[in-house]
């Protein structure tokens, strides 16, 4: 890696892979967060120090997108409920024109949101991402994707998604007030392995295990 500062030519020679393209839309469902500052935008990446692996193995998927290696946090608050700092590793991408796509597609006014056409974008690939990225198993039964963040309406277009493109039966719970989680069916949960595992990183396969 290169800490050097990109020139303009330079940031524009950068581009995205088509495998890229579909981790990126499934990570956008899930925890990452696209800052944009000024003209170009910047992925950033963040997992709790026990995912370390998962995070390297991101890293690996853009080091050519960033200027420097993952760095550890250990600079966080305790928690107020009990105390505990959650250590963190995290790296940040250049800033870049490639990037301003997914920044435009996600937010409106800096708030995450659903894009209307996710069902043209959501492929095997980036459902493993989101998955691995925001979701985890329920009681060996079912898996949670972790839609906190999205509306009712966008919770039930990625519903409506994952069953048109992938025939996933899911519902709606509600762990709180005006907070969605989707449930993946456990007669759907065959299926769903089957699509995800191919791309699921072996330190993530706990959230598969029956």
């Amino acid at each position: 890696y290169s800490t050097k500062r990109l020139r303009d030519k330079e940031r524009n020679s950068f581009s995205i892979r088509p495998e890229i393209h579909n981790i990126l839309i499934g990570l956008c469902l899930g925890d990452i967060y696209i800052d944009k500052q000024a003209i170009n935008a910047r992925f950033k990446f963040e997992q709790g120090l026990i995912h370390e692996a998962y995070l390297l193995h991101l890293y690996d998927l853009f080091k050519d997108y960033c200027g420097t290696s993952p760095k550890k946090n250990y600079n966080r608050k305790p928690k107020p409920q009990t105390g505990n700092i959650n250590y963190s590793i995290y790296f940040n991408t250049y800033s870049l024109p490639c990037f301003n796509y997914y920044h435009d597609l996600f937010y409106i006014n800096k708030v995450k949101k659903v894009p209307l056409n996710i069902g043209e974008l959501l492929t095997p690939a980036g459902l493993a991402y989101w998955a691995m990225d925001d979701g985890g198993k329920h009681n060996n039964n079912n898996f949670i994707l972790c839609t906190n963040a999205f509306t009712f309406e966008e919770v039930q277009l990625l519903i409506k998604v994952l069953k048109e493109n992938f025939d996933l039966n899911c519902s709606i719970h509600r762990p709180k007030k005006d907070q969605y989680r989707i449930y993946i069916l456990k007669d759907s949960m065959e299926k769903f392995r089957a699509l995800v595992t191919p791309y699921f990183h072996e330190s993530m396969m706990y959230k598969l295990t029956a």
